[in-house]
């Protein structure tokens, strides 16, 4: 399995291979070579600043030379007007490296500003807000860092580190008991230590859970704030629990306070919008 840092770097040479190809011919034909200057990340947008470091390492690996100067970090608050970072350098590199390093940037920075707001409904409640498999292909990883720069918390990263026994692991396996007994024939076959997580959808499921046992966690599938409630009464402090399925801003401190110990929303990477910044010379 790839490390986080060897996807980044597949990540960033894919994005190169993509941007430049064969050259950047509009660079090429109109900046000399030799040509020196400076160039800076202009914030637009108010938010919270993510992909800073991820940002060096673009700047690093096509151009060693360039000097960056970081003058906001990973997870500050940022306004219209901020500069987060002064590069100086060849003009060519500055050019080429502009957009991937933007399009980085900006998209994880809206992560974390989006996962911020969730955070902050979320304050005075035990209630912590998990992010998704919903990512973009590719950028999970820059995207669940950008999570946690916000505030939140990863889920599982893929489907290789956790178990999630979902409805149709559930319908398919013949139900809640078989799906249980088998996962955890497999775990002890495969002699593997993962947490084990049921999805539930109903309080009749609820009961088959309490009665089979064997998880660490128990996730509500679309209940009402009202039966969220219900169901985290009758669970009792068992298992964690988790609330999921079309939680939004208005509703989930309603869900928080019905006393889950996590909210999952796949709108923190599914739909968010980018936060405005530019990079110019200066």
């Amino acid at each position: 399995m790839l490390s986080v840092d060897e996807l980044e770097d597949r990540l960033i040479d894919l994005a190169f291979a993509e941007d430049i190809g064969d050259g950047d011919h509009t660079t090429l034909c109109c900046i000399p070579d030799e040509a020196i200057g400076k160039s800076k990340l202009l914030i637009k947008e108010r938010g919270i600043l993510a992909g800073v470091k991820v940002a060096q390492e673009v700047f690093r690996r096509f151009d060693p030379e360039l000097e960056v100067e970081v003058l906001m970090e990973d997870g500050a608050r940022v306004e219209p007007g901020d500069v987060a970072m002064v590069v100086t350098g060849k003009v060519r590199s500055l050019l080429q490296t502009e957009r991937l390093m933007l399009n980085i940037m900006q998209r994880m920075s809206g992560i974390a500003t989006t996962t911020n707001r969730y955070v902050e409904l979320l304050k005075g409640t035990k209630t912590r807000v998990l992010d998704t498999r919903k990512t973009t292909p590719g950028m999970r990883m820059l995207e669940k860092q950008a999570v946690k720069i916000g505030g939140g918390c990863n889920h599982r990263i893929g489907l290789f580190d956790m178990i999630l026994l979902k409805d149709n692991h559930v319908d398919f396996c013949g139900g809640i008991s078989n799906a249980i007994a088998r996962c955890h024939k497999y775990l002890e076959d495969k002699q593997l230590n993962l947490k084990i997580e049921i999805e539930v959808r109903n309080f009749e499921e609820i009961k088959e859970v309490l009665a089979q046992g064997g998880v660490d966690r128990i996730m509500l599938d679309n209940f009402s704030v009202e039966d969220t409630k219900k169901a985290v009464e009758i669970i009792g402090g068992k298992y964690e629990t988790e609330s999921s399925g079309g939680i939004t801003f208005d509703t989930i401190r309603q869900y928080a306070e019905c006393g889950v110990d996590f909210v999952s929303v796949g709108a923190l990477t599914h739909s968010v919008k980018c936060l405005d910044m530019s990079f110019k010379a200066c």
